[in-house]
């Protein structure tokens, strides 16, 4: 939502973007924390809203916040008039010489650690008017509906009609298992040997698991292995091999001190071709605020030296 609009307290654009906040979210204290004023306020807010315009927007229990009908009728007519006046600020914000504005990230934590963190510090003593918020999500979320300037995921999940800017280089997918554990159970030759072993498992935060995929002189797996461990953090999964649990599959730059010391050995290496990293993505029919605009070329200068 506006966040530059929701703090002109007191007017009833303010009112409005606290009200479609509220409808987004299905709760005030989310809506208070996205717009960054007090549960209270918003509460207060929206009692203002539904006085003055003499209809109830929401049906409120202790439990849950829904929208009526007339509310859901006032979001639907709202939404598009409110996203014309965030374009109109952020062509403003496109315009300024001088980087500035919020500028709010959606990325998987994995991405947050290797593409941004290493740049993060620097940029923001760069440009000290630019405030970063970043939000970590492993569902691959829908950036313009939930609001975000841009997204950082692998290549090959980034949506077709985005705008999609290389920050990283190849990154390549390793299968791996602990000395110990290829002693007793022996090495997968081929991707369906991978059924007969223990494997360590990942799933999504949207509740699905990976599914691991190789790929050899054009001939291409997709596996669904077994095991005793499903984790959702890859790092842990690394753990999990070092001891010796079964066999994991991920980004090998997680595995790399452990590969150098001999606690973890690869498997199926030639079925683990390199493929495009990490990109930063947004939508391609919208300003790019100025704030984002650095940002890029932080990363992609970054890119380019290494």
């Amino acid at each position: 939502m506006v966040k530059v609009i929701s703090q002109s307290k007191g007017n009833d654009l303010s009112a409005f973007a606290a009200f479609l906040a509220v409808a987004a979210h299905r709760s005030f204290r989310a809506a208070a924390a996205e717009l960054d004023i007090t549960p209270s306020a918003i509460s207060h807010s929206i009692k203002v809203l539904e006085r003055r315009l003499r209809v109830r927007l929401f049906n409120r229990t202790t439990r849950s916040v829904s929208l009526t009908e007339v509310g859901e009728r006032l979001a639907t007519k709202l939404k598009p008039a409110m996203a014309s006046i965030d374009e109109a600020v952020r062509e403003l914000e496109a315009n300024d010489p001088v980087p500035s504005g919020i500028v709010r990230i959606n990325a998987s934590e994995g991405a947050i650690r290797l593409a941004l963190w290493p740049v993060l510090a620097r940029f923001l003593r760069e440009h000290p008017r630019v405030h970063v918020e970043i939000f970590s999500d492993g569902k691959l979320s829908d950036i313009v509906a939930e609001g975000f300037d841009a997204g950082i995921r692998l290549a090959e999940a980034v949506p077709k009609d985005m705008v999609a800017i290389p920050i990283m280089g190849e990154v390549r997918f390793a299968a791996l298992a602990s000395p110990q554990y290829l002693e007793q159970r022996g090495s997968p030759l081929v991707p369906q040997d991978l059924y007969d072993h223990d494997c360590i498992r990942f799933r999504f935060e949207s509740g699905a698991i990976y599914r691991w995929e190789f790929e050899r002189q054009g001939v291409f797996e997709r596996i669904n292995p077994s095991g005793p461990l499903t984790l959702t953090d890859q790092p842990l999964m690394v753990e999990a091999a070092i001891d010796g649990i079964g066999i994991a599959f991920v980004p090998d730059h997680l595995a790399a001190k452990a590969l150098k010391d001999g606690r973890l050995k690869r498997v199926l290496e030639e079925w683990c071709p390199a493929f495009p990293g990490l990109c930063l993505y947004y939508p391609c029919n919208r300003h790019v605020p100025s704030g984002l605009r650095a940002l890029i070329g932080r990363l992609t200068e970054t890119l380019a030296d290494d």
